[in-house]
């Protein structure tokens, strides 16, 4: 069964799914290597809550592909799917906000431990408010 923290992911993947396809509707990519690249990106889509750690690598390929194929919608790529996946995609991030997700991450880790429930998208508009002077 997925966590929570893995079905907001899946979420955020289906939304940049939809854009993807979109673009594709709109005729704005090459057809044929955009249909291939959808077929990847539904494989991941299907492989991340059979077994995240072994998805990781496809995740953070299709993500930094994302970004690289399609730079009209890079703006629209998640930044939690950025830090989600990390590798490459990190590089996509400026230190500011590498720091801001380490210190999400770290709370969340710290909730686990106490069996406390967590909520990823408050957490992180507490620490955007909180001295973070960030536009995501």
């Amino acid at each position: 069964m997925a966590t929570p923290h893995l079905e907001y992911h899946l979420q955020l993947l289906q939304h940049l799914r939809t854009i993807l396809a979109a673009l594709g509707e709109a005729e704005q990519v090459p057809e044929e290597s955009h249909a291939l690249f959808l077929e990847r990106f539904d494989e991941l889509l299907t492989l991340l809550p059979q077994d995240p750690l072994e998805s990781q690598y496809l995740g953070q390929d299709l993500i930094c592909q994302v970004i690289q194929r399609y730079p009209q919608i890079a703006h629209l790529v998640p930044r939690d799917l950025l830090w989600f996946f990390a590798g490459d995609c990190l590089h996509f991030m400026p230190d500011e906000e590498l720091a801001l997700y380490q210190q999400l991450e770290e709370r969340r880790y710290e909730a686990e431990q106490a069996d406390e429930p967590f909520d990823w998208n408050q957490e992180k508009q507490l620490l955007s408010f909180s001295g973070h002077d960030s536009s995501h």
